[in-house]
């Protein structure tokens, strides 16, 4: 029997390329396009990302959702914030948020409560930046939202508690929203009755303050 056909002359070695090419090139095409994880964005924060006193799916994260699925299709959100989180809690609960979603970009939106609860300063800016590290080492890209707290704490300790996010940005390198609450923390009609936690009409407002900083992350 004689085989030596398929590789006479350029033609057939021409079709023999193809024969073995094609598959291949189609296999990797096809490979890539279902094995392509989605890109995840977590945001970890407390009740100004948990929705407190709002409807279901009415506050900045579930806009941010909403905007990804029409810019950024291949992005989805994991929201795991909770009500009264502090900077100690989202660090425990980091690690095991980390191997479940495998997010390439994490937001921190926590320290409020630290703050309005007198925690020291230094002890904020540890959890902040032992929270950093853990995203760093797994390959994560963070966003740290910056937050204010009233002047009624003292001038000292709300200037240091405000200085705290510039600090952890500029010693981690990592990106800073300076002001979390810009544009709505001096409008009283942007706040719910305690004074505390922003209203729906305030969420859109929230959502612009992030984005322009988080846009430049997800590409």
């Amino acid at each position: 029997m004689r085989v030596t056909s398929v590789f006479k002359g350029r033609r057939s070695g021409f079709r023999l390329r193809h024969v073995f090419v094609v598959p291949l090139l189609l296999c990797l095409f096809i490979g890539n396009r279902v094995y392509s994880a989605p890109k995840t964005v977590l945001v970890l924060g407390d009740s100004l990302s948990a929705e407190y006193g709002l409807e279901r799916n009415t506050g900045w994260v579930r806009l941010l959702d909403e905007r990804l699925k029409k810019s950024y299709p291949d992005v989805k959100v994991v929201n795991a914030s909770l009500s009264g989180e502090t900077t100690a809690g989202g660090k425990a609960r980091l690690p095991a948020l980390l191997k479940r979603y495998v997010p390439s970009v994490v937001i921190i939106e926590l320290g409020g409560n630290d703050g309005l609860r007198g925690f020291p300063v230094k002890t904020i800016q540890a959890n902040l930046s032992d929270m950093i590290d853990s995203i760093k080492k797994e390959k994560g890209n963070v966003l740290l939202l910056g937050m204010e707290i009233p002047p009624n704490y003292g001038s000292s300790y709300t200037r240091d508690f405000s200085n705290v996010y510039r600090t952890v940005s500029k010693k981690d390198k990592v990106t800073l929203v300076p002001f979390f609450l810009k544009n709505v923390a001096d409008k009283a009609e942007l706040f719910q009755a305690d004074r505390i936690h922003p209203t729906v009409q305030a969420q859109p407002v929230l959502l612009d303050n992030v984005w322009p900083y988080l846009k430049p992350l997800l590409n």
